[in-house]
């Protein structure tokens, strides 16, 4: 599990985290959900040791964030941000094999190589596999990075909005996978998701941020609610059900 204890974190002076303290469970899907300026980016560069950490601990399946080596966390933990810029001149097999490099630390060998395939197939890349980086589509460059990020085998993906530039149905296909993935190999991802509906459909654990602060965490059904929703949006919101789960009604 992931574990935090007291995070606070400022910007400029700015209070962007504000006392969080949460569990994230192992084994699921976790969706960060909440209003832009929320902190739930912020949160998950913390988790992922992009930003050092101010006040608080962090702790995933008891490794220390802040003292455990870099080879050993990055075998522990994926995480893909939203900065996705790199050489347009590079083949996506190549992107994709750059997520082993915590394991071959630059001598790839054919496991490495059988990594990289799983995950391009993984994506329904392979067709795409040795086209150049500039002859991608937004949401096919984006799917590319995500395979980067699964063919790093960790035990835990962080992913940070990852459904900006893909259309609804490579969407929709992505939190599927995720949520297939967790079932099948018991991997943990944490997502942050801007369309509560993907949460509402697809996340085990749901952690609600508003101004810096947790509001409400638990399962969908705990954190969905009308009343929940309408505080963190500040609009009004219904809810109703479909295949057993809360679907949010934000259109008016």
């Amino acid at each position: 599990m992931i574990r935090l204890d007291h995070l606070s974190h400022k910007i400029a002076g700015t209070t962007i985290l504000d006392d969080i303290t949460a569990t994230l469970p192992k084994g699921g899907v976790t969706a960060l959900i909440g209003p832009n300026g929320a902190g739930k980016s912020t949160l998950l560069r913390l988790i992922g040791r992009l930003e050092p950490l101010q006040t608080g601990k962090i702790s995933i399946d008891g490794l220390d964030v802040a003292s455990t080596p870099t080879e050993t966390l990055a075998r522990t933990v994926a995480i893909l941000g939203q900065q996705t810029l790199i050489a347009s001149r590079l083949r996506l097999r190549e992107l994709v094999g750059f997520g082993r490099w915590p394991h071959h630390q630059g001598r790839p060998g054919p496991k490495d190589q059988v990594a990289v395939d799983d995950a391009l197939n993984c994506f329904g890349l392979m067709p795409l596999a040795d086209r150049f980086l500039d002859e991608l589509s937004g949401g096919q460059a984006q799917r590319g990075f995500l395979a980067m990020t699964f063919a790093q085998d960790t035990d835990w993906l962080l992913l940070d909005e990852p459904l900006n530039n893909l259309d609804m149905r490579h969407a929709r296909a992505l939190m599927g996978e995720l949520a297939g993935l967790v079932r099948r190999t018991g991997k943990s991802v944490v997502v942050v998701v801007h369309e509560v509906n993907y949460a509402a459909a697809w996340a085990d654990h749901i952690v609600a941020l508003k101004d810096g602060r947790i509001t409400l965490q638990g399962t969908p059904d705990e954190v969905l609610t009308e009343t929940a929703l309408a505080a963190l949006y500040d609009t009004p919101i219904t809810v109703a059900r479909h295949n057993d789960r809360p679907l949010v009604l934000h259109h008016h």
